[in-house]
């Protein structure tokens, strides 16, 4: 979690100098703009927080290692589906949903039951069928 913390860290001033640039060249009248930049940093700022609290209660990772091996790192990484057509529907749906909030509310509305089958299907897909659990 060390190099997540630098990176986060490094990020907070690059956001506050551009905010402060920004505020300078804009004469402070476009206060949207420099308050979204500093809340930039501030967010910014509480995932480097986060990564470095995180790093102090969690075991070393392989990759965090200077003298690790690849091997290390080897190993399982958990359960992935061989094959679903649950997120192309999630997908399509999403997709119409939010091209429904632009066209016209009712294609929302068409939309909003077919996201929430695909969902439904998607999440509880190793539930029923023939590649129950």
């Amino acid at each position: 979690m060390r190099n997540e913390t630098k990176v986060f860290l490094v990020l907070v001033p690059f956001f506050l100098i551009v905010a402060t640039i920004y505020a300078l060249w804009t004469d402070w009248s476009e206060w949207v703009g420099i308050v979204a930049l500093y809340l930039t940093s501030i967010m910014v700022g509480f995932v480097a927080w986060f990564f470095w609290l995180s790093g102090k209660t969690v075991d070393a990772r392989p990759e965090d290692d200077l003298e690790g091996e690849i091997s290390d790192q080897s190993g399982d990484y958990g359960h992935f589906a061989p094959y679903s057509w649950w997120p192309l529907w999630l997908g399509l749906s999403l997709t119409t949903a939010v091209l429904g909030v632009g066209v016209g509310w009712w294609l929302f509305v068409i939309a909003v039951p077919f996201v929430a089958i695909s969902t439904i299907g998607w999440t509880f897909e190793y539930f029923r069928g023939e590649r129950a659990v």
